[in-house]
């Protein structure tokens, strides 16, 4: 990159920070609120799993610690709710699960996406997992059910596994290799989810991360960045130091040479061959309910917050209750912002396509944006088509970083009940920075 590029990127994450502080003001609900759906749209549905065995230190996402019989209340809850759903109107055409640990209970993870066949018009599942999940004989329970299985691995170097305290709970490098290697091919597609610009990181071991997950020949290879919030800094820095350079850029550059023969999914995803399940349902999915406790959803321009807290979100499911405690309404400007991000970041925009979908001007709406992106040659509009440049695809991998930490933010937030108050306006980034 050159100085113009290297200004821009730091621009671009000063900008998506300062847009998230302004954005991102969220209604704390006094009374139950439930949102109908709009029949002439298509929704995902996204279903959280908050259970760990063990906590990895730079995850921020929302988890508990397992225990089996709370697991069965809140697998039970989580189906409840979505009946709850297909009773109000909704329909859903695919759904992703996330958490937490999906798989760590299979046997009621199993009855919750066959319910999740048999209330929706549901085609393809996407459900993530960790290694010590991914027995053959388990995985093989989910054939017809879950459609592409995405294993977070994060990395094979067996330092780097004991620093952040996966060797003990995983295994080494070898075990991964053994366990991957038995359970690909077991599901139509397999995805492995590993982490780059660890601190200390080499090149070289960059490198044997990236030969070992081609020679395992998934379906698709995920890199995402290592993201640190100030939420997981601390912890970070406490298990792998501080590195005095920071080496993203170039390693991710490294990444897209090393992938070149590969199709790329989104920016920082790739695969043997084109498919239609992303890792970031946000980019393929701008409609998406969540249901479980601290689920997120986006419909209609607005993000809706569900309860994180176990015991009040199994009462409200139990007594028929909406789950929502908290949504935020973005202004048009502020959608389009959001749109372009993310389908950018998986590939390219079509113009009119997107300003017919969204009943919008993207030039004129986003014309300093787009007159910027331009001036550091970040993208390419030809032929009514907008696409990334090299640059730009390093640039959209930065900005989706930075959103992802933004919603870390609301995460943290939410996890402190001490913060919300009912009838009130909630400023997320306020008193995390």
């Amino acid at each position: 990159m050159d100085k113009i590029q290297n200004l821009a990127v730091k621009y671009a994450s000063f900008t998506m920070q300062k847009s998230l502080r302004q954005n991102l003001q969220i209604d704390i609900l006094h009374k139950d609120f439930t949102k109908q759906p709009n029949l002439d749209k298509s929704y995902m549905l996204y279903a959280h799993i908050p259970f760990c065995h063990t906590f990895c230190p730079y995850c921020s996402f929302h988890k508990y610690a397992y225990n089996e019989e709370k697991a069965k209340a809140y697998f039970e809850n989580l189906r409840a709710e979505m009946i709850d759903k297909k009773n109000l109107g909704y329909n859903f055409t695919s759904m992703y699960v996330g958490g937490g640990t999906t798989l760590i209970n299979e046997n009621e993870l199993l009855k919750t996406l066959e319910l999740a066949k048999k209330l929706f018009d549901i085609k393809e599942i996407s459900c993530e997992t960790d290694p010590n999940h991914i027995n053959p004989n388990e995985l093989s329970k989910f054939k017809g059910l879950i459609d592409r299985i995405s294993v977070g691995v994060q990395s094979f170097d067996d330092e780097i596994l004991k620093k952040v305290a996966r060797y003990d709970k995983f295994g080494s490098k070898d075990v991964l290799i053994d366990k991957l290697s038995k359970a690909i091919g077991i599901l139509p597609v397999t995805s492995l989810d590993l982490i780059f610009n660890f601190p200390f990181q080499t090149k070289d071991g960059l490198i044997n991360d990236i030969s070992i997950a081609k020679a395992l020949s998934p379906d698709q290879i995920t890199f995402y960045p290592l993201m640190k919030s100030n939420i997981t800094k601390d912890k970070i820095a406490s298990s792998l130091g501080i590195s005095q350079k920071d080496n993203e850029a170039q390693f991710y550059e490294i990444i897209r040479a090393e992938f070149k023969d590969y199709h790329s999914n989104n920016s920082w995803s790739f695969s043997k061959t084109k498919s239609n399940l992303q890792d970031e349902y946000v980019g393929s999915n701008h409609e998406y309910l969540g249901v479980g406790s601290g689920a997120f959803s986006f419909m209609d321009g607005e993000l809706y917050v569900n309860a994180f807290d176990l015991d009040e979100y199994g009462s409200r499911i139990i007594n028929h209750r909406s789950a929502t405690i908290a949504k935020c309404k973005f202004e048009q400007k502020q959608r389009l912002k959001y749109l372009f991000l993310t389908e950018l970041f998986d590939g390219q925009i079509c113009i009119n396509e997107f300003n017919q979908k969204n009943q919008a001007n993207l030039t004129q709406s986003l014309f300093l944006e787009l007159t910027m992106l331009k001036l550091t040659k970040a993208i390419i509009i030809k032929d009514g088509k907008i696409t990334l440049s090299k640059f730009g695809r390093y640039l959209f991998v930065v900005l989706m970083k930075e959103f992802y930490i933004g919603m870390d933010m609301v995460r943290a937030v939410f996890r402190d009940g001490k913060k919300l108050k009912s009838g009130t306006k909630l400023k997320v980034m306020e008193g995390l920075e």
